[in-house]
């Protein structure tokens, strides 16, 4: 069938939130996707940096098809020697004593950390502007963005923002009444923002000076994305609660909140729950990433390549690229006006997948595994694309 017709069959049948997809993709191996007319794409957004390891990774799709013969299902009322091995392995990753609640999605993650922080008897969270930390009511309500607060208003909670990365303004707003203070240590929907050394170590220092929580939204950043398992920890940053998902399942739904110390022992049995989250499948998934991430040295790989990648770009001498910034494999292309739009839509027709989160701003997230041959053809024809629709403006 051919991709003009599924794109009818797609806007007869589902609701219109994801307005027309520009393509249907049949099929994916490794870096590369294909759509249904048989083009081939080489992606270097990774489904929203899910797909740390690629395509179809045989680690993962061994491990899912072994678990789904083995035990698809228990339910949470049961454990599984996936579930807890996966909870162990990243408690390990904090490098202090925490628990793990598991979710279907980072915005599941972040929900369940937001019922956390009201287990400590009180209410006000500050979190930042230009924040993105999911679509349920409870993560929106955690998210600066208009386009996505206004039009399912009155949002739950008490939440104040603050101007990311400004630490007076922080130590302004977080009082003794505050029970968290949430952050990203880079905002990827608000164009790829990294956060600054002193302004995650002030935002430590003031939540313990009023006995309020530190909550890390490492959705996007953790499981090797930035070449750290986690970034907050490897910058030092002691966060009580850490929200993962996207790169964990690469492809599979999962998420999880990791609680440290005290704030581990707030959810009681009944707290919280999902019928799906953790079940063994996600789980086999998950540890499939973990596994196949350190013994590939993909977290170095991250850096190397995104190294690479940025210092590819910055030596073009482009006037259309104003700067390039981010960590590992995410990363934010500057541009120096606003089309960045039209030059997604260029790089799609020559057959490469990115993201503009905002007008003046280009995303990459490729895959963990992407290699510099890759990078090097992606540069040029980056390099190609941005002039040509800069010339096309004049």
């Amino acid at each position: 069938m051919s991709q003009s017709q599924w794109l009818e069959r797609y806007q007869s049948a589902l609701m219109r939130n994801f307005g027309v997809p520009k393509r249907v993709f049949v099929k994916g191996e490794g870096i590369h996707l294909w759509d249904a007319d048989g083009k081939r794409f080489t992606d270097m957004f990774s489904g929203i940096a899910v797909g740390g390891l690629g395509h179809g990774h045989p680690a993962v799709t061994e491990a899912v098809a072994s678990q789904m013969r083995t035990l698809g299902h228990i339910s949470n009322l049961y454990a599984s020697p996936p579930q807890i091995a996966l909870a162990e392995r990243l408690v390990s990753l904090t490098g202090e004593p925490s628990r793990v609640y598991f979710a279907n999605s980072g915005t599941e993650a972040n929900e369940a950390a937001l019922k956390v922080t009201r287990l400590t008897g009180r209410t006000k969270i500050v979190a930042m502007t230009g924040s993105f930390h999911g679509r349920t009511m409870g993560a929106l309500a955690l998210t600066s963005t208009a386009k996505y607060r206004t039009p399912f208003e009155p949002l739950p909670g008490e939440v104040v923002f603050s101007p990311f990365n400004d630490v007076d303004a922080l130590a302004s707003v977080v009082d003794d009444t505050t029970a968290a203070v949430i952050l990203e240590t880079i905002q990827g929907e608000s164009g790829v923002i990294p956060a600054n050394s002193e302004f995650l170590t002030a935002a430590r220092e003031i939540t313990r000076v009023h006995g309020a929580l530190l909550w890390v939204d490492e959705v996007q950043t953790g499981i090797g994305r930035c070449g750290e398992w986690l970034t907050s920890v490897a910058d030092g940053v002691e966060a009580d609660l850490i929200t993962v998902a996207k790169g964990l399942g690469n492809g599979i739904p999962m998420g999880a909140c990791l609680a440290t110390g005290p704030a581990g022992e707030l959810f009681t049995p009944g707290s919280h729950g999902s019928t799906f989250a953790g079940n063994p499948i996600a789980a086999a998934a998950g540890l499939a990433v973990l596994d196949t991430i350190a013994t590939e040295g993909l977290l170095d790989n991250a850096h190397a390549m995104g190294r690479l990648i940025k210092e590819s770009l910055l030596g073009l001498g482009n006037p259309g690229i104003r700067e390039v910034r981010g960590r590992g494999l995410l990363l934010g292309v500057g541009l120096s006006d606003q089309t960045g739009s039209r030059i997604v839509d260029a790089m799609l027709d020559a057959g490469w997948i990115i993201q503009a989160p905002r007008p003046d701003v280009l995303r990459l997230a490729p895959p963990l595994i992407v290699d510099a041959k890759t990078v090097a053809e992606f540069v040029e024809v980056l390099d190609d694309m941005v002039r040509r629709v800069r010339n096309n403006d004049r």
